[in-house]
């Protein structure tokens, strides 16, 4: 069994935080949801732990793929009710134990969809970027957000979001479909924490290009209507 490798893990940002304990960064993450990077290395110091259990109980390496995503989402909105004081003050590993057994409860609970239904690409999505994705999804107005579903999930042409939109009540055009697609691109972005953009966009590439892996991240991750 082959363990991905995250390059994240590599980031500045992310190695300048790797003294801290779990309790600390766990601390770190709930006192200040703004910044994404305490999470980030939460997930790179225990990607490996959470992808051998979760590697173990799917039929395949795309089903892994898709468990260990599902595994991450459910700690993300976890950890922001953790009180890591409620557990044992003499066991050292109290947030791996917590971890794996948010883990097998994740397993436990899933309901693998085929391999031919799932579309998740860890590499183009990982489940940190894919977290905060979604958190800023549910900050855009819910048709933007339905159009942008429609464009990067069903992969649906300007016209066909037009022509559903226009059956729903909406007065709207292809061409202001297009308009509001990059302009629900843009808010996205910006809905990111700052540091989530700078790991996983990158600070010096254009706007163009950082649009275009938001683009590409969003089209190949677990995204929720």
């Amino acid at each position: 069994m082959q363990i991905p490798h995250f390059s994240e893990s590599n980031h500045l940002m992310v190695k300048s935080l790797s003294h801290h304990s779990d309790r600390e960064l766990v601390t770190l993450f709930q006192r200040y949801p703004e910044q994404g990077k305490y999470f980030v290395t939460i997930f790179c110091r225990y990607s490996p732990i959470v992808y051998t259990l979760v590697r173990h109980s799917a039929h395949s390496p795309v089903q892994a793929d898709y468990l260990f995503a599902m595994t991450w989402r459910h700690v993300f909105y976890e950890l922001r009710g953790l009180d890591l004081r409620e557990e044992p003050t003499t066991d050292a590993n109290s947030f791996q134990n917590w971890l794996i057994n948010m883990t097998a409860i994740c397993i436990n609970q899933a309901d693998l969809p085929p391999v031919e239904s799932i579309h998740y690409h860890l590499k183009s999505a990982p489940p940190p970027l894919w977290c905060y994705l979604e958190q800023a999804l549910d900050q855009l107005p819910p048709t933007l957000r339905l159009m942008l579903l429609m464009a990067q999930t069903f992969h649906w042409s300007e016209t066909r979001i037009a022509a559903y939109l226009q059956a729903e009540g909406e007065t709207i055009s292809p061409q202001s479909v297009r308009v509001q697609l990059q302009q629900g691109y843009q808010l996205l972005e910006s809905g990111l924490p700052s540091d989530i953009a700078v790991i996983y966009l990158g600070e010096e590439v254009v706007q163009t290009s950082r649009e275009s892996e938001l683009v590409g991240s969003l089209a190949n991750g677990v995204i929720r209507s």
